[in-house]
């Protein structure tokens, strides 16, 4: 499937013409009385599901053209011309249908991917799909013996603004840090809320000097943004720099965990760097 859906629309729109034309010829040689109208649906889901509604309501023209001349070729006489006319409408309003129908169903699939992939309230990645590309980077980072840095972030005092203040500016605030810390990483890393008040920051590819240059410049950044609103939080992170794969996802945000709140129980708004060294 991955491998469809990388395919070009020029592609799709050639496979769906000569899927059509096939058709086609099979229309011609088995008669008027046979019907083969299902079969012309495939090359119409094919590119409507791969290459977007525009093109496959091309399809859906050019299917209903061929059936036309198929029936033509045949031989097969109506009493009237309005009724070719009225059986071609007929088709073409079938398929549109049929096409808008798969479009739609297309959308809303692409929706709840990506409602499930991305935090409602701060616009951070999910849990789910944090674990999902974390396993990924692990595996990427043992098979090309790359380090992966794992930053853990805790807001300090977030309660309190929350009972103070609402949950209203509460969730202001989550979106401001997610906010903020993506205006800081590379499209290839990956933020994720953890729940409540916690984040995730993996960065790929990334070693224990290169982690320590990005989360130090997060991290102020973190604690301007939020003096700049008079918002009393700040920020405990604890940074792993990975050189030795951990087993799971599970173990890898442990670990960071771990470290993190060894500067929450000591001094807060602070960040603590480990190297899990080869």
């Amino acid at each position: 499937m991955s491998f469809l859906e990388k395919r070009s629309k020029p592609f799709w729109g050639a496979v769906g013409f000569i899927l059509v034309i096939i058709l086609g010829i099979v229309d011609y040689q088995t008669g008027v009385e046979l019907s083969i109208t299902l079969f012309y649906l495939i090359p119409i889901f094919l590119v409507a599901w791969f290459a977007g509604e525009n093109l496959g309501l091309v399809i859906s023209a050019a299917s209903t053209i061929t059936w036309f001349i198929a029936e033509y070729a045949n031989g097969l006489v109506y009493s009237s011309i309005m009724i070719y006319v009225w059986n071609t409408l007929i088709r073409l309003g079938f398929f549109i249908v049929s096409t808008r129908l798969l479009s739609e169903l297309r959308k809303a699939l692409r929706a709840n991917q990506e409602s499930a992939q991305i935090d409602y309230v701060t616009g951070a990645a999910s849990v789910r799909y944090f674990y999902e590309r974390a396993q990924i980077e692990i595996s990427r980072s043992q098979r090309y013996k790359h380090s992966l840095t794992l930053a853990y972030i805790d807001l300090d005092n977030f309660k309190a603004v929350n009972d103070r203040l609402g949950h209203t500016i509460g969730d202001k605030v989550l979106r401001a840090v997610t906010e903020s810390i993506q205006r800081q990483i590379r499209p290839s890393d990956i933020l994720a809320r953890l729940g409540g008040d916690e984040f995730a920051l993996l960065l790929p590819e990334t070693g224990d000097t290169e982690g320590k240059q990005a989360i130090g410049r997060i991290h102020s950044s973190l604690v301007s943004e939020m003096l700049r609103n008079s918002w009393l939080v700040t920020f405990s992170i604890g940074v792993v720099t990975y050189n030795q794969m951990p087993k799971s996802v599970d173990e890898m945000v442990k670990l960071a965990d771990n470290v993190m709140y060894s500067v929450k129980t000591k001094t807060k708004n602070g960040v603590c760097y480990h190297v899990c060294a080869s």
